[in-house]
């Protein structure tokens, strides 16, 4: 197993080259420069009145953003940043020597170009609350819809059974952000129901509050966003559940377990469970990456300052360092997500093996 892990890791290399390289190539495809909408924000008067100051302005901001420069040598002084090599700019004729870079061994992924913060600091800012909010989900998603899923497999065609099926499927039919415009209308509105705050993640005030005031407060303002990120997870997780177990509860050595005069939850829980769990492990190698990345539409919609809010804006202002940066690591939670799935694979079903078959 630990070659196979080897030989994964080794393949990370050029898999997020070749990933990067294609982002980053898409990115710099967006109509529009970055320097020309930075100026065009900060100018008061018309262009025709400052069409000569603005164009220097334009071009000194391009000089400082490495705009000026061919696609190629942006990536690659991007790519030197994220290995610690920082490209120091010759500011005299405002160009940039590749062959002066200095290794300082901490990855740098650049400054932002809305408001020339460091791009990992503003991440940092906001990578706990999408954190805390995913996990919560992740929890509250396993933890209902397996049982769920697993009842419905061992009672087929029972009112339950029926009921759920017909309640998942609807919920799983209904788009997200229709459910979190609904609930904010009806259910953090003065003129219907008011019972839960329209957005954000604090009351105004709250700081002076004592702590358990506090975290109330702030799981109060979760419920809301919480229900809109977790019930379409929740609904196809319990349905892969279900079917998942249905396949395996018909197969032979589950019958052979009955025979044997076992009882149905030794049946259930030890022999069949374990084998039917592996579908749900490739689905949860794909939430690794949106533990950063987060819902764009959930925290748009209630105002949430987390990693979705963050990546929107970013794609909006053209902010390059930032989409790169969203990127670069869902893809490298993307690639260990699939390695950690696999391993898992033989945790759950010791016949998988990584290695040759024996002929």
């Amino acid at each position: 197993m630990w070659q196979y892990i080897a030989k994964r890791v080794l393949l990370f290399l050029p898999t997020l080259f070749i990933i990067t390289l294609i982002s980053f190539g898409v990115s710099r495809l967006a109509p529009g420069d970055p320097a020309a909408a930075k100026v065009g924000q900060g100018a008061e008067g018309g262009m025709s009145e400052r069409s000569s100051i603005n164009e220097k302005t334009i071009e000194l901001i391009r000089q400082q953003w490495h705009l000026d420069k061919p696609i190629w040598q942006q990536y690659v002084i991007w790519t030197g940043g994220i290995l610690g090599f920082q490209m120091a700019p010759c500011f005299q004729d405002g160009q940039t020597d590749l062959q002066k870079a200095s290794f300082t061994g901490v990855p740098d992924f650049g400054m932002s170009f809305m408001d020339n913060r460091p791009v990992f600091d503003k991440m940092l800012e906001r990578v706990p609350i999408t954190l805390t909010m995913n996990i919560l989900a992740i929890i509250l998603a396993y933890v209902i819809a397996v049982p769920l899923g697993v009842y419905s497999a061992t009672h087929p065609g029972s009112s339950l059974d029926r009921l759920s099926t017909f309640v998942l499927f609807a919920l799983y039919s209904l788009p997200v952000f229709w459910v979190g415009t609904l609930a904010v209308t009806f259910l953090a509105n003065p003129e219907f129901i008011s019972w839960f705050p329209s957005g954000g993640l604090q009351t105004p005030g709250a700081a002076g509050w004592s702590v358990g005031q506090q975290v109330a407060d702030y799981a109060w303002h979760l419920v809301l966003p919480m229900v809109v990120y977790v019930y379409a997870d929740f609904a196809f997780i319990s349905r892969q559940m279900r079917s998942s177990m249905l396949e395996v509860i018909r197969m032979d050595y589950v019958r052979t377990a009955r025979a044997k005069g076992l009882d149905n939850r030794t049946v259930v829980f030890k022999h069949a469970l374990r084998n039917a769990l592996i579908p749900l492990i490739t689905i949860l190698a794909a939430v690794l990456p949106r533990l950063i990345g987060g819902s764009v539409i959930v925290e748009t919609i209630f105002s949430i300052p987390g990693m979705g809010e963050l990546s929107y804006k970013a794609l909006i202002g053209r902010d390059y360092p930032m989409i790169m940066a969203v990127f670069t690591i869902s893809a490298t939670l993307t690639l260990l997500g699939m390695l950690v799935s696999d391993i898992l694979y033989s945790v759950v079903d010791p016949r998988i093996s990584f290695g040759r078959k024996s002929s």
